[in-house]
């Protein structure tokens, strides 16, 4: 099977993502909640897992 190719706007709104992602990690340094944001960043994911598998 071949591999899709991924058009350009995909590819760029992947990366800004990624940049905001980072941009946050950065924020939350400077302001000293770390903890706080790594603990909602696994809540987010615990949820959407679990709603993507509710909704299956």
């Amino acid at each position: 099977m071949l591999a899709r190719k991924k058009d350009p706007i995909s590819q760029t709104r992947g990366i800004l993502y990624g940049l905001a992602k980072i941009l946050g990690d950065v924020n939350a340094v400077k302001r000293g909640t770390v903890g706080k944001r790594v603990a909602r960043r696994v809540t987010g994911k615990a949820t959407g897992r679990m709603l993507g598998k509710l909704f299956k």
